[in-house]
């Protein structure tokens, strides 16, 4: 069994939580809240940011060429198109660019991309991969899950589960997925603990990351 096998196979009830959480529900069915997806949206895009971080950090401690053109088109790709698609996107929902530039971390996403950059920084190269991989095949498998169940009548919500759902997406989750497998493959038992500590925090912050815009969750004021 691989390495991104066990993983999943461990943090099965957190997936199965995602999988299954109000907000996800509700966008698939069309029924969730506009409020909640503007907050998770807005919030979305500043993870972003700082995931362009990680990744170009991941670039910069992969061990060999393959794997750091990999993290190198992935950090293009979001700065020079996926962020474009993103302000595209948002102003559908009439969320202009200056609302999105002046948005803050609310409290989960402060904490979810403090723990990222952490990674990054102090983490080896195969923790940082386990540590992303959450957000990259997660969001996938719930575009994947959302799409087979047949796409909602609200227009945005749909175009948002084809976005995820699309084979481009899947690609770039596999590809991913065997780097983690790759590395994991030679990596030392501290190493592993240390990425499956990545991935499993992580993929508790996917599942938060739904909660706090199904709550609308903002620092007290």
């Amino acid at each position: 069994m691989s390495f991104c096998d066990e993983i999943e196979r461990e943090s099965q009830q957190q997936r199965d939580a995602m999988a299954f959480h109000p907000f996800v529900q509700g966008i698939g069915d069309g029924t969730l809240p506009l409020d909640r997806f503007k907050h998770f949206i807005t919030q979305d895009y500043v993870y972003l940011i700082d995931f362009a971080r990680c990744l170009a950090l991941a670039a910069a401690k992969a061990p060999d060429l393959p794997a750091m053109s990999w993290f190198a088109r992935a950090v293009d790709y979001i700065l020079n198109t996926e962020m474009d698609l993103h302000r595209s996107y948002c102003a559908q929902f009439g969320i202009t660019e200056a609302e999105l530039d002046a948005t803050t971390h609310a409290p989960t996403c402060y904490s979810y991309t403090s723990y990222l950059l952490r990674v990054a920084h102090q983490g080896t190269f195969g923790e940082l991969v386990a540590a992303v991989l959450p957000c990259i095949w997660g969001y996938w498998r719930v575009g994947e899950r959302l799409a087979d169940q047949g796409l909602p009548d609200h227009a945005g919500y749909a175009q948002w589960i084809e976005m995820y759902a699309a084979a481009g997406q899947q690609s770039v989750a596999e590809e991913c997925r065997v780097i983690c497998d790759r590395i994991a493959a030679t990596a030392g038992s501290a190493e592993i603990a240390a990425m499956k500590e990545a991935y499993i925090t992580c993929t508790r912050y996917e599942q938060a990351f739904w909660e706090m815009g199904w709550t609308l969750e903002d620092w007290p004021v």
